[in-house]
């Protein structure tokens, strides 16, 4: 059995006998006025994380999740653009598909703003993605890429980028990890569709974003989220593994390549109200500006005594240099 196959089986059992903790169901459940998420819909939340944004969500965006699981990122999709078939929910099984569909009907029962003909569900799959080009704002997935080998998951972004509109949005959750695995542990189809064994380290997840064509990478929240351990995984060492919060945004590539946000900030702190590199950024004495990578690097390289550049916070949340 393939490892696609592997994860189509085990989220097909998990739709029709929701598991709780098969992922990660720890994450705080967006608060919002009037949006109440009804419990099997938490009980089924199989991310890692969460994509709902709201600076991503202005203007009524259309909106593509891919992975639907129990529903409950769609419903809060939803509440940003509520329209019909505002938000696409896409999903290569069937079961878990039609979980999703009754799961809306006891959110329209507890939340009155809400109707089913909001989402449009379809039957599809992540690298042929049944959507026309350019007609997404935001697109979506959690915990999801993250099964998939090299070439699927070049595949699967390629199919993102081509459904986003230009300065489109794909908004994503995944683990990731530092540590090399062993080969049994890449190569197990189960702990490769519970996202595990294909995490890939920041920089490689990053790469294979700004490959396809992605201009500007936001790394929005890094955080703890698995113990690999001998006891319990064909493992010798202790593998620790973070879930990673992105998105990679359909702007030009620059010619000297991709502006990567991982939290940094430039201070200036000199004699002069502010500092202006002549290059499209200014900074004002004493207060701190998010710089890209390459923007951080571009500074410290001139070597002032009077510009301070911080470490990788891994948390962006906007207002930056480009």
């Amino acid at each position: 059995m393939s490892y696609l196959e592997t994860t189509n089986d085990v989220y097909k059992q998990a739709a029709l006998t929701p598991e709780v903790g098969l992922c990660c169901t720890t994450n705080p459940i967006w608060e919002l006025p009037g949006l109440k998420i009804p419990k099997i819909m938490q009980e089924m939340n199989y991310g890692c994380g969460s994509t709902v944004n709201a600076r991503d969500l202005t203007n009524n965006p259309k909106m593509l999740y891919v992975g639907v699981g129990g529903g409950m990122e769609l419903l809060q999709f939803s509440y940003f653009n509520r329209q019909k078939s505002g938000v696409i929910g896409v999903d290569t099984v069937p079961e878990m598909l039609a979980a999703s569909q009754k799961n809306f009907k006891d959110a329209e029962a507890m939340n009155p703003w809400f109707k089913s003909e909001f989402v449009e569900l379809k039957k599809g799959d992540a690298l042929n993605l049944p959507v026309e080009d350019n007609s997404i704002d935001v697109a979506a997935q959690n915990c999801l890429f993250n099964i998939f080998k090299a070439e699927d998951l070049k595949k699967a972004i390629e199919e993102m980028y081509r459904v986003l509109k230009p300065h489109g949005r794909l908004v994503m959750s995944d683990p990731t990890c530092e540590q090399q695995m062993n080969e049994t542990l890449r190569e197990d189809s189960r702990l490769r569709a519970l996202c595990l064994s294909g995490s890939l380290p920041i920089a490689e997840y990053v790469k294979a974003l700004t490959d396809v064509g992605f201009g500007t990478i936001e790394i929005r929240a890094r955080k703890p989220y698995r113990i690999l351990d001998p006891k319990n995984y064909p493992t010798e060492e202790l593998i620790y593994i973070e879930s990673i919060e992105v998105a990679a945004i359909k702007d030009p590539m620059p010619e000297d390549g991709p502006c990567v946000f991982t939290g940094k900030a430039a201070i200036y702190y000199g004699i002069e109200n502010h500092f202006d590199d002549k290059k499209g950024h200014i900074l004002l004495k004493n207060q701190p500006l998010a710089v890209c990578d390459k923007t951080a690097a571009a500074l410290a390289s001139l070597n002032r005594d009077d510009i301070y550049i911080s470490e990788s916070t891994f948390h962006y949340d906007g207002g930056g240099c480009c």
